[in-house]
């Protein structure tokens, strides 16, 4: 039976629902979201013979919720990870499994603390290496300097952002997940100028099998009670993020790996920067086992659950 325990990692107290018993298995999830995005896979993990742990990221949810935007750096984030792992498996490394910003965590956990993490799976984004320059110049460079939307600068100043998605965080969390979704039609819903908002111009979301009013309802009452702040401070610390990698410049993720993309991703492709995720991070961790769902967007393991737990168990057993 899943279990919601708080678990103080050291630097900050986690939020996590657990289940079963056997080697530890971390979840992180990305934004916006909650321990709930993993609901689909905690007990089939559990019940393949593993310590199944979601967590609610630093800022979400019922986990701790630090003002500054400092304390959401990479590093403050992965020392979360450790501080877990060493609270619940003291003896035997823990499995990382991340989606959205929780597959940069979880990669980044990995090539930093091999110590810690046996094995590590991303879903939606790719693992690209030790970054050459914070994400910040990128996206200025084909982006904001061009007069054009990108959501992470949108994402940068802080209380912008925040009042919108905070006017009615039901609507927002659902016309997002609905725009990056694999049910959407067809459309460059994102191609907009400078100075738009983030909802402008996204379509009504139609009603979806995976994301349920009972879902939207625990989203809604989550981001109402927690605030959008920590969950967009993530996205200040590119600067940060960067200068702290640069110690692991050159190196490679080692041990076994999984990701799993979606054709209809635009996270899979690095918003169209590549054509071949699965060729990109075998670069970076030669160790990986790569599948790309037909018709899936970006809410991998929410959108295809069934498909994504047999392809993840069947990995996980095999470590």
């Amino acid at each position: 039976m899943r279990e919601m325990r708080t678990i103080d990692t050291g630097d900050a107290s986690l939020r996590c629902a657990i289940e079963g018993e056997g080697p530890l298995v971390i979840m992180v999830h990305g934004f916006p979201e909650s321990w709930y995005s993993w609901r689909h896979q905690i007990g089939p993990i559990a019940a393949a013979g593993f310590t199944a742990c979601a967590i609610d990221v630093r800022g979400y949810g019922g986990s701790d919720k630090p003002h500054p935007i400092e304390a959401y750096t990479l590093q403050r984030i992965v020392g979360d990870l450790v501080g877990l792992r060493n609270a619940l498996s003291p003896d035997e490394p823990a499995t990382l499994i991340g989606h959205d910003w929780g597959a940069p965590i979880v990669w980044n956990s990995a090539l930093t603390h091999p110590e810690h993490f046996r094995a590590v799976a991303g879903l939606s984004v790719p693992f690209a290496g030790v970054p050459n320059r914070p994400f910040t110049e990128v996206f200025r460079e084909h982006f904001t300097s061009k007069g054009r939307f990108f959501y992470q600068e949108y994402f940068q100043e802080p209380g912008v952002a925040e009042a919108e998605a905070e006017r009615d965080p039901r609507e927002w969390v659902a016309r997002m997940m609905y725009s990056i979704s694999g049910d959407v039609p067809p459309g460059d819903y994102f191609d907009k100028p400078l100075g738009a908002t983030f909802l402008e111009g996204l379509p009504d979301p139609a009603p979806v099998g995976w994301l349920t009013e009972d879902d939207l309802d625990f989203y809604e009452a989550e981001f109402k009670s927690s605030g959008f702040r920590g969950p967009l401070n993530r996205y200040r610390n590119h600067e940060a993020d960067y200068e702290w990698l640069q110690g692991w410049a050159g190196k490679l993720i080692e041990q076994p790996a999984l990701f799993i993309g979606g054709t209809r991703d635009p996270a899979t492709f690095l918003f169209g920067a590549v054509e071949d995720p699965i060729g990109l991070v075998k670069m970076f961790v030669p160790n990986v086992e790569g599948h790309i769902l037909d018709g899936v967007g970006h809410w991998t393991q929410q959108e295809r659950p069934d498909e994504v737990n047999r392809i993840l168990i069947d990995w996980l057993k095999r470590l």
